[in-house]
C-alpha cells in the first residue's frame, strides 16, 4: 500500500501539470520537421512574409469558394431593418455594432447559404446591382456580408442577399431609394470582389468567455478575400502554430486542454490560401472584451 506521503506527491504533481503552461520545447524535438521560425516582434505587429513551415500551407486553396469575375444573375434581394438603417447587430457573423461604423458602415448584408458558408463566407465582399425596377439606377454598390440570411431562397434564385436598408437604397437611382425598397424581392447581379479598408487593419475581439484554457477570438477587417479559410496560434515560447476551431460566424477558438501561455501570435489564412502573421498580435495580460489591432493588413 502506498504511504499517504507519496499518494500526497503524485497528486500535487497531477495539479501543477493541470494548471501550470505546458513548455512547448518539450515537443519540438519530436516535431522537428514541422516546426517555424518565429521571431519575437513588437506588440502587434503583422507580417505579410510567410514563415518556412508555411510553404505547403500556402495553396490552402487555389480559388476562393465564390470566385472572382464576371457578373452573375439569379440571385434575389431584400432589405430587412428601417430603411436606412444597418440591418442587424452583427448578426451571426458576430460583428455586433461594428456595423454600423467605420469601414463597414453599414453597407451590409446578411447572405444565403452558399454565401455565408457556415460563417466562413463572413467578411466576403461582393459589389451588386440592378436593373429589374425602375428605381434600379444599373450601378454597382460593394457590401459585405455580415450575417446569414434567413429561410431559404426564393423560387428562382441562386443566391440570395438580404440587405441593410441603406445597402439597398444605395442601387437605387437619387431621389429613389425608398421606391426600390419597396419594391419586395428585386432580381439583382452580383460579383464578388476583393474587400478594401484604406487605412483600416485586421482587428482581433477576445470573446466575453474566454479565459487562460479557452481562447476565443473574432476577426475582423481584412482587406482582400476579406474571409478565412484558417487561423493559428503560436504561444510565447512556442516554434509550432496550433490550428484553431473555427467556432461560429467570425469566431475561432482553441482549448486544447491546457493553459495556453500570452502573448500570442496568429497566423490567418484568406479563402484563396494566402497567408498574414500577426506576431504578438495578443499581448501577455489580455482582457476578455478588449479589441487589439494590428499595424497591417493583407497588400
Amino acid at each position: 500500500m502506498a504511504k499517504p506521503s507519496t499518494l500526497m506527491l503524485g497528486a500535487l504533481v497531477v495539479l501543477i501539470l493541470l494548471v501550470s503552461p505546458i513548455d512547448c520545447s518539450r515537443n519540438l524535438r519530436k516535431n522537428k520537421a514541422k516546426t517555424v521560425g518565429h521571431k519575437k516582434a513588437p506588440a502587434a505587429k503583422v507580417s505579410h512574409r510567410p514563415v518556412p513551415a508555411a510553404r505547403n500551407h500556402r495553396n490552402h486553396t487555389a480559388t476562393p469558394s465564390v470566385a472572382y469575375g464576371s457578373w452573375l444573375s439569379g440571385a434575389g434581394a431584400t432589405y430587412y431593418g428601417t430603411p436606412n438603417g444597418d440591418g442587424s447587430d452583427g448578426g451571426a457573423c458576430g460583428y455586433q455594432t461594428a456595423v454600423g461604423k467605420q469601414p463597414f458602415d453599414s453597407m451590409i448584408a446578411a447572405g444565403s447559404t452558399p454565401l455565408y458558408r457556415g460563417g466562413e463566407g463572413c467578411g466576403a465582399c461582393f459589389e451588386v446591382k440592378c436593373t429589374s425596377n425602375a428605381a434600379c439606377s444599373g450601378r454597382p454598390a460593394t457590401i459585405v456580408i455580415t450575417d446569414q440570411s434567413p429561410g431559404g431562397l426564393f423560387p428562382g434564385e441562386v443566391a440570395h442577399f438580404d440587405m441593410s436598408g441603406t445597402a439597398m437604397g444605395a442601387m437605387a437611382k437619387p431621389g429613389m431609394a425608398d421606391k426600390l425598397r419597396a419594391g419586395g424581392v428585386l432580381r439583382i447581379q452580383y460579383r464578388r470582389v476583393p474587400c478594401k479598408y484604406p487605412g483600416v487593419n485586421v482587428a482581433f475581439k477576445v470573446d466575453q468567455g474566454a479565459n487562460p484554457f479557452y481562447f476565443d477570438v473574432l476577426i475582423e477587417f481584412e482587406d482582400d478575400d476579406g474571409d478565412l479559410n484558417a487561423v493559428e496560434l503560436m504561444e510565447a515560447g512556442c516554434s509550432t502554430w496550433m490550428p484553431m476551431s473555427h467556432n461560429w460566424g467570425a469566431m475561432w477558438r482553441l482549448n486544447n486542454g491546457r493553459k495556453l501561455n500570452a502573448p500570442f501570435a496568429l497566423r490567418l489564412t484568406s479563402d484563396s490560401g494566402r497567408l498574414l502573421v500577426a506576431n504578438n498580435a495578443i499581448p501577455a495580460g489580455w482582457k476578455p472584451g478588449k479589441t487589439y489591432r494590428s499595424l497591417v493588413n493583407y497588400p
